[in-house]
């Protein structure tokens, strides 16, 4: 008889429901596609490719070569030990009776299993597998049930709980329906197209024909992907048809794939005395709100069109397009109403009403707050050679925008209408660009501030509030991070580490902790922030491919400044690769191992009259003339340089090892030896602790 196991067929599920939330139904998808994986590996069933499919009404999977049965599986239960289970006549004892009893057989009938540690009595059973069919159903409801969806939905009278209302299920085993019932939808083997284009039922008989059948019968393309590279070519097109050039991000695109089944792009128009309003208002309006790609010029420009996607064949387009550009008429008008009526007061006229504003109830409103961002920012600003009045005055303005009717509306223009309206104020341009870079980088990956004000701002802001809510013990715990303290650490990092500011960041931060006052109520608030910015730091590095003992290495001394952190990360690298550094990092890590241990009291400085042998007074004399060498290097920050000559001291290093017993018994000399010791690790330790390194 053939082995069933090794006969395949495709499988098939396909969950047809109401219009699923699109920002959710591609994670939805690639759930299931994972859920079904593992309940088919967890069933010992062998399978080839897993196809995620999903519209705006179905989600799918396609298994291809899944086993129609597991396989045979030997079963073996191990019992008592030989010597326990026979008595000295050979006769069963209780012990293999009750094991016997237990598998269901007789004594004679168990077997004798062989191991390391001895031989023991044993059961063995040949196990069928099971079907295929009789597995899925259980496979299919436990992927169902694990997928991420925050709060499920009842329908009707059901007591079947999905993310939304469930109307059919196919489930397809080769050309054989999987007979179960699942959210109260019975399998069978219909699916139905798109609800305008064929809204009938649509019969499969093989699993293998889902994705061209819905296509060409039912006008529905399955595939996320496909979909979505097709949206991505028609925007592109009609976007040249128009002479511009569509403004396509991903998060867009990904929402309006979600949102059809056959995509079909329409162009239209809106009135081009909207282009007043500052595009990046009018694009916020038509990609939030709408769902429209906007269109460029080749110059930057908004130009007065759109592109939207309709899920539909239409015979009469201009009806379509005529209804979007009915709809988007009066969201650009509220824009521009919001824009008119915002440029009638001043920025700096709205900074009383951030008092009534509350930032956090124990730091005060975002009027406090602002108050310490600016005099701090011309703090900062003085260091880096900026203008220390004008990072004030825009810190005092930094906020003003929340105010706005725009932002209130559109809360990701907060920083651009700020620079709109001080440029609108006839504020100076950098100050202006500078209410922009007050929230860059915004994600991850996002540009930088470049101007002295704008950098002094930003990184005032984000110090500040890391100093403050450390300061009242709200620092982020697991994955809770209310106040975006993590993202605010990174940020700062990247200013100071791209720009390369030569800013003491513990100074910094005693500073933002000095305008707080009273309101830090944690003991080493600062100390415990630069810490955790430590920690951010870490991260960066390792996204950079710096090795985790370089960064280890650097941190264990500390520097001031992360711009000082990066020269070092640097020389370290560099020393790391030298021949010597592997033996100079294993004597320091030695060193430290042993100044550790020392209780008693060491002399700050070496005595040479207390030599006793060649090695010491070698070693002594080596390192008096490498610290004499490296001191203006250090004065420089030249810590390449500084490694490269505190390498030659391997040689003494070793044979200083090799001949000297550090812990000699006369404290004179042993007190003197280490403090030679210490001596050699004080001059590593000028540029890091290379005992860190690894071999």
């Amino acid at each position: 008889m053939a082995d069933s196991s090794a006969r395949t067929a495709n499988m098939l599920f396909e969950l047809g429901t109401e219009e699923l939330p699109p920002l959710a139904l591609k994670r939805l998808s690639e759930a299931l596609a994972e859920g079904f994986a593992n309940g088919l590996d967890a069933a010992s069933l062998s399978h080839g490719e897993i196809d995620a499919y999903c519209t705006p009404r179905r989600l799918a999977v396609l298994v291809r070569d899944c086993a129609v049965a597991q396989p045979d599986r030997i079963i073996e239960r191990r019992g008592p030990a030989l010597n326990a289970a026979f008595d000295g006549s050979g006769a069963p004892t209780k012990a293999a009776e009750g094991f016997a009893r237990s598998c269901g057989t007789t004594v004679d009938q168990l077997q004798h299993l062989e191991t390391e540690k001895g031989t023991w009595l044993a059961y063995q059973v040949h196990q069928p597998g099971r079907p295929t069919a009789a597995l899925l159903p259980e496979i299919a409801g436990d992927a169902l049930n694990k997928l991420p969806i925050p709060k499920r939905m009842r329908w009707g009278d059901s007591d079947a709980q999905f993310v939304r209302p469930v109307h059919w299920l196919l489930f397809l085993h080769g050309d054989q329906v999987v007979p179960c019932t699942l959210l109260d939808a019975e399998a069978g083997n219909v699916t139905f197209g798109h609800r305008f284009h064929h809204p009938q039922a649509i019969t499969l008989y093989n699993p293998e024909d889902y994705v061209d059948v819905l296509m060409s019968l039912g006008k529905v393309i399955v595939h996320f992907d496909t979909r979505r590279g097709r949206i991505e070519a028609q925007v592109k097109k009609a976007a040249k048809d128009l002479g511009g050039e569509a403004n396509l991000d991903d998060a867009l695109l990904d929402e309006v794939t979600a949102l059809n089944e056959w995509p079909v792009p329409i162009t239209g128009s809106f009135e081009e005395r909207f282009l007043s309003v500052p595009q990046e208002v009018l694009v916020a309006t038509m990609k939030g709100n709408q769902k429209y790609f906007p269109v460029f010029a080749a110059d930057g420009r908004l130009m007065n069109h759109f592109i939207t996607i309709a899920n539909l064949e239409s015979k009469q387009p201009e009806v379509i397009r005529e209804g979007n550009e009915r709809v988007v008429r009066p969201r650009l008008a509220d824009a521009m109403f919001f824009w008119e009526q915002d440029g009638k007061t001043r920025l700096e006229d709205r900074k009383a009403q951030l008092d009534q504003v509350v930032f956090q109830k124990d730091l005060g409103s975002m009027h406090d707050k602002s108050a310490r961002v600016a005099t701090l920012a011309a703090h900062i600003a003085d260091k880096i050679g900026g203008d220390p009045a004008l990072a004030l005055r825009a810190g005092e303005l930094s906020r003003c925008d929340l105010m706005t009717e725009v932002v209130f509306e559109f809360p990701e223009m907060q920083g651009i209408m700020g620079r709109y309206l001080a440029q609108r104020d006839g504020e100076p341009d950098e100050l202006a660009q500078a209410m922009d870079e007050f929230y860059m980088p915004r994600f991850s990956g996002d540009q930088l501030p470049q101007t002295p004000t704008g950098i002094a701002i930003a990184l005032a802001e984000r110090l500040d509030t890391l100093v403050g809510i450390f300061g009242i013990g709200m620092k982020p715990t697991g994955d809770k991070d209310p106040f975006a303290l993590r993202r605010a650490a990174l940020g700062a990092l990247r200013i100071l580490r791209e720009h390369a500011l030569p800013l003491n960041l513990k100074a910094l931060l005693s500073e933002a902790q000095e305008r707080l006052d009273a309101k830090v109520k944690q003991a080493g608030t600062s100390d415990a922030v630069y810490a955790f910015m430590l920690e951010r730091l870490k991260g960066l590095y390792a996204e950079a491919g710096t090795a985790h003992d370089v960064f280890e290495a650097v941190a264990a001394v500390r520097p001031d400044s992360v711009a000082d952190f990066e020269h070092r990360v640097r020389a370290v690298t560099d020393f790391r690769a030298l021949p010597e550094a592997e033996s100079l990092a294993a004597a320091n890590k030695r060193i430290a191992n042993i100044l550790k241990k020392v209780e008693e009291p060491i002399p700050a400085d070496v005595n040479p009259d207390l030599f006793e042998l060649t090695a010491e007074k070698v070693l002594f004399e080596q390192v008096e003339a490498v610290a004499e060498k490296i001191q203006p290097m250090a004065a420089d920050a030249n810590y390449g340089a500084m490694l490269q000559v505190l390498s030659r001291l391997r040689g003494p290093v070793d044979r200083f090892f090799d001949d000297v017993m550090v812990m000699a018994e006369k404290p004179a000399v042993r007190a003197n030896r280490l403090a030679l010791l210490q001596s050699l690790a004080r001059q590593f330790l000028q540029v890091a602790d290379v005992s860190q390194l690894q071999a």
